[in-house]
């Protein structure tokens, strides 16, 4: 099995990195690529937490950088595409609310890639916040829910009603 996990920003890596240590036990016979968007690129924000989280170094880097909701989505969504053809996974994973979680939403999805979502239903209700928008796509188009607490499968039995 080939699955790539897309992380960009230090929350991420918090929440993938046990996934990524529990699937490479579990699997150990498949590929496992980690791609890293740069959504935080300081080394402060991102190396060094992935070195004390003992996740291997990035296989992809996208050096995404800064910018607007859409010029991140956009950029991440442009370079993650190649990526994603070149790999050829058989599931992404993806963390969280950020604009990286959706721009490999929407382009796996697009791929026909089946994608598995870390942190469902984690929910505010407030449409306002780009990151509430972000975990709704997330939750809709995600093949495999990763859940956290019997709130979040509360908030998705409500939208599934």
């Amino acid at each position: 099995m080939q699955i790539v996990y897309v992380v960009g920003t230090r929350p991420n890596f918090v929440k993938t990195a046990p996934v990524i240590s529990a699937l490479r036990q579990r699997l150990p016979e498949g590929r496992h690529t980690i791609v890293h968007t740069g959504q935080h690129y300081d080394r402060s924000m991102s190396e060094v937490f992935l070195e004390e989280l003992g996740v291997p170094a990035p296989d992809h880097m996208l050096e995404v950088g800064s910018g607007s909701h859409a010029v991140q989505t956009a950029r991440t969504m442009e370079r993650l595409e190649p990526v994603l053809a070149e790999e050829r996974p058989d599931l992404v994973i993806v963390p969280g609310d950020v604009n990286s979680t959706l721009a490999a939403v929407l382009t796996a999805v697009k791929m026909g890639v089946p994608v598995a979502h870390i942190e469902s239903g984690l929910r505010s209700f407030d449409l306002t916040m780009p990151e509430e928008v972000n975990r709704i796509v997330a939750d809709r188009f995600s093949a495999q829910l990763f859940l956290h607490s019997d709130e979040a499968i509360e908030n998705l039995n409500l939208a599934l009603a």
